[in-house]
């Protein structure tokens, strides 16, 4: 859209790839940001010559404490507005969580969990003073159920669904409109990056192509829709662990996330 921006985290591969394609179809500019320099800029070349749009990129690792006021104040001197912000950039660890350094556990609550509230916290008022904006916080179904041997991940989905729903609540009326995305098992880098990717989530029941994923949220956050789930095999799975006993549910989360024998 014209003179609109998006802001995309996470930009450098998989949904967030996907995403800012996405977008650039659509003559959205763009702010890019990963900790991949070299990838977003091959991104923003690409982008610019098929659309003819305008792409920043930053390198930048938000899970550090300082980045997300970072990013905004240097959007702020440079006088970018964000029409639409999307908090996709985050990541998970496969493993018992006694058995986990410390510094993985923290990492993924800095990312997944801080600097998303952080970003969307930063980037609100200036939506709601102006009377219109969307924010797309990237959720996953794992935030449906608790989830053993991904404790921590599952965890930090979990409060990106249930923030995410309850700020849209409280943004009604206001103009801006906050979606929750939740993907399940996707055909990107990140269950080799977790190490899950011989789990039979992946294994056994496979994952959706990830073009198909971020079309599904791009089409839900331009519809406003505040909880987006890809896939009716995993609208289902959510659904359905609200009737099931807790330890059942739990049980059987750790039996798709085993590796497959």
């Amino acid at each position: 859209m014209a003179n609109q921006t998006a802001l995309i985290t996470g930009a450098s591969g998989g949904i967030g790839y996907e995403l800012a394609k996405l977008f650039a179809r659509d003559h959205y500019n763009l702010v890019l940001v990963a900790r991949s320099g070299d990838k977003l800029g091959q991104l923003a070349n690409d982008l610019q010559k098929q659309h003819d749009i305008v792409v920043k990129t930053i390198a930048l690792d938000l899970g550090a404490a300082p980045s997300p006021q970072f990013l905004f104040d240097q959007l702020q001197r440079e006088n970018i507005l964000i029409d639409i912000l999307v908090n996709n950039a985050g990541y998970g660890n496969f493993g018992e969580f006694a058995k986990m350094p410390i510094e993985d556990a923290l990492g993924q609550i800095n990312l997944n969990i801080t600097a998303l509230t952080a970003l969307t916290r930063l980037f609100i008022p200036s939506m709601v003073e102006r009377g219109s904006g969307k924010i797309m916080n990237v959720a996953s179904t794992a935030g449906f159920q608790p989830g053993p041997l991904m404790a921590v991940y599952y965890a930090t989905k979990a409060y990106v669904i249930s923030f995410t729903e309850a700020i849209a609540n409280e943004l009604k009326g206001s103009g801006v409109l906050v979606t929750c995305f939740c993907p399940g098992a996707t055909e990107t880098g990140f269950a080799s990056r977790a190490g899950n990717d011989k789990t039979r989530l992946f294994q056994k029941f496979g994952p959706m192509n990830v073009k198909t994923v971020a079309a599904d949220g791009y089409r839900g956050l331009m519809k406003g829709k505040t909880l987006v789930i890809s896939g009716t095999k995993n609208w289902l799975v959510a659904e359905s662990v609200r009737f099931a006993p807790r330890k059942m549910v739990t049980a059987l989360s750790r039996w798709i996330t085993e590796e497959q024998k």
